[in-house]
């Protein structure tokens, strides 16, 4: 099927919206004094996932949802200037980014380019460890000063439902079955999320 750009469809799409507009009256801080980090996945609607609607919330999106520097950046802005208190983290099952191999994607751009990316794939395998290693990085950044409430979820995107993530459950390994606590020790037993 060739390629068939979507801008006059968005366009038309836009005039349609903006004869019912009423939300210009909406202030720049968020009403929930809440920021959302997701991934860029066009099957996460975040405000019908959330229940949350325009002017309640920033929402932050980049492949996987993960924390980088743009995203520090992003939160950094949302809390120290428009308020913001709370971040919640949310990734989802079936991610591009679980299916790419980051050394393979990073060859493949120098062979082409001539160059490697300066930045990170950030390509992960488990979801639920994503979000935690997220959370860790929010954490122990500097530039964000309201850490009280950071909460994370896995977005099942077979069934709609959100899944808490436990942020001091140890990771799970896949070949054993078993979470693997720090240091190495494994703990016997269905893995809990």
């Amino acid at each position: 099927m060739a390629f068939i750009p979507s801008v006059f469809d968005v366009v038309a799409a836009n005039a349609r919206f903006a004869r019912s507009f009423d939300s210009g009256e909406l202030p720049v801080q968020p009403a929930r004094q809440l920021a959302v980090v997701t991934c860029m996945d066009a099957r996460i609607d975040a405000f019908a996932v959330l229940g949350l609607h325009n002017g309640e919330a920033h929402i932050i999106r980049n492949a996987g949802g993960v924390i980088t520097d743009d995203v520090i950046r992003s939160l950094c802005l949302s809390q120290r200037f428009l308020g913001t208190r709370e971040i919640v983290l949310v990734h989802h099952t079936d991610c591009g980014l679980q299916r790419v191999d980051e050394h393979d994607f990073r060859d493949e751009l120098e062979r082409e380019l001539g160059v490697k990316p300066w930045w990170s794939l950030e390509g992960f395998s488990d979801p639920y460890q994503d979000v935690r290693q997220s959370m860790q990085r929010v954490r122990m950044t500097p530039f964000v000063p309201h850490k009280e409430y950071i909460s994370g979820f896995v977005y099942d995107v077979t069934d709609g439902h959100l899944h808490p993530v436990d942020p001091t459950a140890p990771p799970f390994d896949p070949a054993g079955g078993e979470r693997v606590a720090p240091g190495g020790a494994s703990n016997a037993g269905p893995p809990g999320r």
